[in-house]
């Protein structure tokens, strides 16, 4: 499957936009040539395997930063002071606007996917001949991969459109959950295990990434029992554990390792292909750098390390300057900035524009933390400190051993921080702990409520459809 990203067949599909842009939705016009006519015999998973390839295009290695790092506490947009990276500094600073071109490609991105997922759908339900059992995999694939487009931006923008039921009208955040609940529901009965797949095909969407993203969901509208259960079933399920070292969670070395439930796949067998620049935007830069300098670690996220005695992680997560990095590389005193993200480095590719760097989208850490956060909230701390001090074992830090349920909360709340710190998911942590407004403007970022809880809808969307609304404050 990871090859089979890398070669796209351009007489796959023809693309046309709804609306005479490719800005919202990316529609798509099955053809179903001969082998006369293209000498191809075109298969649902070329289809299927083409949304996979959706997710390695170059908006996901500088606007996805933006929009889930740079604007947070744990990064700074980096790079030279002159570099605005379009609009990395607008966005650094919550001066963002719904014109800045960051949230214009997420928008964009993530809405393509799910157009390509549901055609994908529907040829592979048409398709004969095919066997019954591929036939439902591959449709339980396509259904997370929509499902995880539409969690991204019900996430950012709230009120969005279901595509397949409308293509103007936001539908409540509520409906967004159900949809994609009923998504991920119809995955985890379609997909095997990840260890029922042959070699070959490793990095498909499996039923444990359906079953964590949905425990995921459920974190997300505070549905804690549904969340510790379903956290609880990924726990059980023997397919997956800690990496018994955190210094190689975001190396080559552990791409669909044991931790591993869903990456964005960036290495096939010709090294040079991956996610477009995702390690060399956030290269060092400057005398003998390796990138373009963005989306650095904040010297707050390195003080949060500082303060739980936490060097481990901290020095998995930042390059220094002059530091000599586990393969050799001695990064340069003089480089521009102080501080780069280790978790984009990438030994074999430093600076190559297709890189072949994996980003990791959700790993079982995380899920040891869904389940404890969820513990929590139900009133059962003392259970909750059995995943969590799983979690700080590995990296060895002493046991939590509040019971409080207020003090287990932020106790929970920093873990996630420091584990998952440049993972994408420290600004909507923020948002749903309803933290966001208190810690940024005690940073002296100028955090509006009302208006920053979300990003704005795409200024070039609400010129083309002028019935769609924006969100409030915008």
């Amino acid at each position: 499957m990871i090859t089979e990203i890398r070669t796209m067949l351009l007489g796959l599909v023809i693309f046309t936009c709804l609306f005479g842009c490719d800005d919202f939705v990316e529609e798509v016009e099955i053809v179903d040539p001969t082998a006369e006519e293209s000498g191809e015999d075109f298969q649902p998973i070329q289809f299927v395997t083409g949304v996979y390839g959706r997710h390695t295009d170059f908006a996901y290695a500088f606007s996805f930063l933006g929009i889930t790092e740079i604007i947070s506490d744990n990064a700074d947009k980096g790079s030279a002071p002159t570099d605005t990276g379009a609009d990395k500094d607008q966005l650094d600073g919550l001066t963002h606007t719904p014109s800045s071109v960051s949230i214009r490609a997420m928008w964009t991105q993530w809405y393509k996917a799910i157009g390509r997922a549901s055609l994908a759908i529907e040829f592979t339900e048409n398709f004969e001949p095919i066997d019954e059992g591929l036939r439902t995999r591959l449709i339980g694939e396509c259904k997370f991969l929509r499902a995880l487009n539409y969690f991204w931006l019900v996430r950012t923008f709230g009120d969005v459109p279901l595509q397949d039921v409308d293509l103007l009208e936001r539908a409540p955040i509520s409906e967004v959950y159900a949809f994609i609940e009923q998504d991920l529901m119809e995955a985890i009965a379609a997909l095997p295990e990840k260890s029922e797949y042959p070699p070959q095909d490793l990095g498909r969407a499996t039923r444990g990434a359906a079953q964590a993203l949905l425990a995921k969901v459920y974190l997300y509208q505070e549905r804690w029992q549904d969340a510790a259960d379903m956290a609880n079933t990924v726990m059980n399920s023997g397919e997956y554990d800690l990496e018994p070292d955190y210094a190689t969670v975001w190396r080559a070395t552990t791409e669909n390792g044991i931790e591993s439930i869903f990456e964005l796949q960036g290495r096939g067998e010709i090294i040079a292909h991956g996610i477009q620049q995702y390690s060399s935007t956030q290269g060092a830069r400057g005398p003998d750098g390796f990138g373009w300098g963005f989306n650095t670690p904040s010297e707050d996220l390195l003080n949060a390390f500082e303060s739980e005695s936490d060097a481990i992680r901290r020095d998995a997560t930042i390059i220094f300057r002059g530091e000599t990095l586990f393969d050799g590389r001695v990064i340069n005193p003089g480089v521009e900035n102080p501080r780069y993200n280790e978790k984009a480095y990438s030994s074999l590719n430093a600076g190559q524009g297709d890189g072949d760097k994996n980003i990791r989208i959700l790993r079982f850490a995380e899920i040891l933390l869904i389940r404890a956060e969820a513990l929590n909230e139900l009133g059962q701390s003392s259970e909750a400190l059995v995943p969590l001090n799983r979690v700080r074992s590995r990296v060895s830090l002493p046991d939590v051993t509040a019971t409080n349920q207020n003090e287990l909360r932020l106790a929970i709340w920093k873990e996630r921080r420091l584990e998952l710190a440049m993972e994408h998911d420290r600004w909507y942590d923020l948002l749903r702990q309803g933290r966001a407004a208190e810690v940024m403007t005690a940073l002296g970022f100028p955090f509006e409520v009302g208006k920053h809880e979300l990003y704005p809808i795409p200024n070039d969307q609400l010129i083309q459809t002028p019935e769609m609304r924006q969100n409030p404050g915008w």
